[in-house]
C-alpha cells in the first residue's frame, strides 16, 4: 500500500515535467523564429516606431526671361504643424494658438481635419506666419503639446511683370486631388503642384526632390531629437526655366493695354520664339497663393472683362480683313485673278436682293489687286472670292494652320473654327446657306474665328514664305518647322509688296504701325472684326525687319473699332521699343 501511494505523485511529477519542457521548447522555437527568422522582418518594424521620417519641402525651380532674369522666385514662408499623437488638450493648443496668431480657432480645426494624415504625421495648422507670430508661439512653446513650425518654399512673383496667363499659377494638393495623382509623383497632402499655364507644363522640370529628416521618438510617439543612425536627405531643389520673353517689352505692352480688353504677341518668325504675351484683362500671379480675401476674389469673379480668360489660347475671335491675303493668294496660285484686273468699288455689292457694303461710305473707286490690299476694299474681295468655292477657300485657310492647334508649349489651347460645305450643312441644313456666306468669310467674319494665337502663327508663315518652326515660349523646347508647299515663291513674294504697301502706301490703311526708322521694313494687314454685342473688334498683323533681324506682332482689341486706328499704333510701339536702339536689339536678339 505504502508502494503504491508513492508511484501515483512521480507519475505526476512526470507529466509535470513534460508539459514545462513542451513550453521551454516551444518557447525557444518561437524565439528562434523572432530573432533569426523574422529579424530582418521585425527589425524594420522597430526601426519604423523608433524612427520618424519628417520630409523636407524642396523650392520649385526659377521662372527666368530670355537674359536670365528671375519672373518667379521662392520666399521661405513658415508653417505652423501638429503631431495629433502628441497633443494632450486640442482645443487648448488651439484656444492659445490662435491668441499668438489671430487666426481663429475654427480655421484652426478646419486645417487640421484638412491635413489629418495619421496620428504621428505632422498635420498642418497654419501657414505664412510671421517672425512676430512665431515669437508669440516659443513663448507659450511649454503649454504647447505637439506643435511645431518649419521652412515651406512658398512661390514668389517679382512684380516686374504679370503674365498672369502666361506664368500660370500652383495649388496645393488636397484629399480629392491626391486620388487623381499619379502615385510615382510621391505628393501630399499641402504639397504644391503647378495647375495652369508653364507651372503645369512644365511639372515635372520645375518639381524638386523632398528630402527627409529622421528624428528618433520614445514609446509615446514623441520627437527626442535628430536620429544619429540616419542620415539627412537634403531636398533637390527643382530646374529652373528660361523662357524666350523679354522682360521690358512685356512690362511695357501690359502698361500700354491696361484698362483694355484685348491680345499682344511679339515672336521671332525664324525660331517661333514668344518675346512677348499679353492677355487683358488680367489677374495678380499672387491670387492663388493662399493671400486673397474672399472680396478680392469674388472680385475677380464677378468681373465682366473675365480677367481669368487667357484670350491668347481660348479666346475665339473673327479676324476681319486680316485674313484678305488668304483669299487673294489661293486666287493668285490658281491663276484665277490678273493683278492688273481692275474692280470698281462704290461702296456697295449686291447679291441677290442682299447688299453688302464697303468699309468706306461712296467706295474707293476703280482699283487693282494691290490697292484693294493697301486699303482693305470689301468690295474687291466680294467680287473675287465667288470665284472659289466655300472648299477651296477653306483648304487655303487650313494651309495656315487655322483650325487646328498651334502645339505652343503651353497647357491647352482652342482650334477655332474654319467652316467647310460639310460644316455649313451641319450647321444650316443643304439648302440653308448660300454664296453670301462666302462673302462674309472672305472678309474673316461669320462663322470663321481664331485664337490669337493662331494669327502669330499665320503671320510667322507670311513672314518665313511659307516656313515657320513651332511657336515656343520655353528656350530650348522641341520646335518643329511648318513648311507650306501649297503656293510658288512669286505669290509669297507678291503678297509681301502688298503688305508692305499696307504700311507705306499714303492710303495704306495699316500706316500707323510705322514708326519710320531708317532701315526698317515693316509689312503688315490691318483688320475690323464686326462685333454683334458692341463695336468692332480692332486687329493688326504684321512684321518687321531690320539688319537681318526679323519680329512679328499681333495686336487685338475688344470693341477697339477701326483696327488702323486702334490696334496699328501700338504695333508700332513694339517696333520702335524693339528696333529703335541696339541695346534693345541686342536684348530681343541674342540669346
Amino acid at each position: 500500500m505504502l508502494k503504491a501511494a508513492n508511484l501515483i505523485p512521480q507519475k505526476r511529477l512526470l507529466v509535470v515535467s513534460g508539459v514545462v519542457i513542451m513550453l521551454m521548447l516551444s518557447l525557444v522555437i518561437r524565439f528562434f523564429y523572432l530573432q533569426v527568422y523574422f529579424y530582418e522582418k521585425y527589425k524594420q518594424k522597430a526601426e519604423v516606431n523608433r524612427i520618424r521620417a519628417i520630409p523636407l519641402n524642396a523650392p520649385r525651380g526659377l521662372i527666368l526671361d530670355r537674359n536670365g532674369e528671375i519672373i518667379v522666385d521662392n520666399y521661405p514662408t513658415y508653417v505652423l504643424t501638429v503631431i495629433p499623437g502628441e497633443m494632450v488638450n486640442k482645443s487648448k493648443n488651439f484656444q492659445i494658438i490662435s491668441q499668438c496668431t489671430g487666426i481663429d480657432s475654427t480655421i484652426l480645426e478646419s486645417n487640421y481635419k484638412k491635413y489629418y494624415r495619421g496620428r504621428f504625421l505632422p498635420s498642418r495648422l497654419a501657414k505664412d506666419l510671421t517672425f512676430d507670430q512665431l515669437s508669440r508661439i516659443e513663448e507659450h512653446k511649454s503649454e504647447l503639446t505637439g506643435i511645431n513650425y518649419s521652412q515651406f518654399p512658398e512661390r514668389y512673383y517679382s512684380g516686374k511683370i504679370n503674365a498672369s496667363h502666361l506664368l500660370g499659377y500652383v495649388k496645393e494638393v488636397d484629399h480629392t486631388l491626391l486620388k487623381n495623382l499619379d502615385v510615382e509623383g510621391n505628393y501630399l497632402y499641402g504639397d504644391l503642384i503647378g495647375w495652369r499655364g508653364l507651372e503645369k507644363k512644365y511639372e515635372k522640370h520645375l518639381r524638386g526632390e523632398k528630402g527627409v529628416l529622421f528624428v528618433d521618438v520614445d514609446a509615446f510617439g514623441r520627437e527626442m531629437g535628430h536620429s544619429i543612425d540616419y542620415q539627412k536627405v537634403i531636398p533637390v531643389p527643382g530646374n529652373d526655366l528660361q523662357t524666350s520673353l523679354l522682360i521690358p517689352l512685356q512690362k511695357m505692352l501690359e502698361e500700354l493695354l491696361e484698362g483694355e480688353q484685348g491680345v499682344v504677341l511679339v515672336s521671332s518668325p525664324k525660331t517661333g520664339a514668344m518675346l512677348a504675351m499679353v492677355s487683358k484683362p488680367d489677374y495678380s500671379p499672387d491670387l492663388f497663393t493662399g493671400t486673397t480675401t474672399i472680396e478680392e476674389w469674388q472680385n475677380i469673379i464677378s468681373n465682366t472683362g473675365k480677367p481669368l480668360l487667357n484670350r491668347m489660347t481660348h479666346g475665339l475671335y473673327p479676324p476681319g480683313s486680316t485674313l484678305k491675303m488668304i483669299t487673294a493668294m489661293a486666287l493668285m496660285e490658281k491663276g484665277k485673278i490678273n493683278y492688273s484686273e481692275l474692280i470698281n468699288c462704290n461702296g456697295v455689292y449686291e447679291l441677290g436682293n442682299r447688299q453688302f457694303r464697303c468699309w468706306k461710305e461712296g467706295g474707293h473707286g476703280s482699283m487693282n489687286l494691290e490697292q484693294a490690299v493697301a486699303q482693305s476694299c470689301n468690295i474687291y474681295f466680294y467680287t473675287i472670292v465667288q470665284r472659289l468655292t466655300l472648299d477651296e477657300w477653306a483648304v487655303a485657310c487650313k494651309t495656315f494652320s487655322f483650325g487646328e492647334l498651334t502645339e505652343i508649349d503651353l497647357s491647352s489651347e482652342a482650334k477655332g473654327i474654319v467652316p467647310n460645305s460639310s460644316y455649313m450643312n451641319k450647321l444650316y441644313g443643304r439648302w440653308g446657306w448660300s454664296k453670301g456666306h462666302l462673302l462674309n468669310l472672305s472678309l474673316g467674319q461669320g462663322e470663321l474665328v481664331v485664337t490669337p494665337l493662331q494669327m502669330v502663327q499665320y503671320i510667322n508663315i507670311l513672314a518665313m514664305k511659307g516656313k515657320a518652326p513651332r511657336l515656343h515660349v520655353v528656350e530650348g523646347a522641341i520646335t518643329k518647322e511648318k513648311s507650306i508647299n501649297y503656293y510658288s515663291q512669286k505669290t509669297w513674294n507678291r503678297m509681301e509688296k502688298f503688305m508692305q504697301n499696307v504700311i507705306t502706301s499714303v492710303y495704306g490703311t495699316g500706316k500707323r504701325a510705322n514708326p519710320n526708322i531708317t532701315g526698317l521694313t515693316i509689312a503688315g494687314k490691318t483688320g475690323t472684326a464686326q462685333n454683334p454685342h458692341g463695336e468692332p473688334h480692332a486687329w493688326f498683323v504684321g512684321y518687321g525687319e531690320k539688319n537681318n533681324e526679323l519680329v512679328s506682332v499681333i495686336v487685338l482689341i475688344e470693341n477697339g473699332g477701326h483696327g488702323g486706328e486702334a490696334a496699328a499704333p501700338i504695333a508700332g510701339r513694339v517696333f520702335k521699343f524693339l528696333f529703335s536702339t541696339k541695346e534693345n536689339m541686342k536684348l530681343a536678339f541674342t540669346s
